[in-house]
């Protein structure tokens, strides 16, 4: 059997965590306060996902950049695929919010989307 000790991001608490695996299934996960903490355990140790935020260029923008995120969770190991897309993208202001940066990310079925309007060049 395997043990595996995680810090829940789930909520607030920050509870300690113990996930025991046999053979990868999830036999048990203990430390949890709240239900939150147990599906975390379980979905972390078996398919963990993240939610991608960084920034892409602007051109003719206020602001130099405007920053996006994933419009859900991606499969952790799609993180660096993401942002070596996300490197080669330009955007043309004006930018809103919820706007589609690049669909699809690294084939994931997740979109990446702007989190801030960024106005026109004035």
């Amino acid at each position: 059997m395997e043990k595996r000790e995680l810090t829940c991001i789930g909520c607030p608490m920050g509870c300690a965590l113990t996930v025991e695996l046999d053979g990868g299934a999830v036999m048990s996960v203990r430390g949890n306060t709240c239900p939150r903490g147990d599906a975390y355990a379980r979905k972390e140790v078996t398919a963990p996902t993240r939610i991608v935020t960084t920034t892409v260029r602007v051109t003719g923008g206020a602001l130099a950049a405007v920053s996006c995120k994933t419009r859900g969770d991606i499969p952790k190991g799609k993180i660096f695929d993401i942002i070596r897309a996300l490197k080669a993208v330009e955007v043309a202001a004006p930018v809103v919010i919820g706007q589609v940066i690049l669909p699809n990310a690294a084939d994931t079925g997740v979109d990446v989307i702007a989190t801030k309007n960024v106005e026109k060049r004035g």
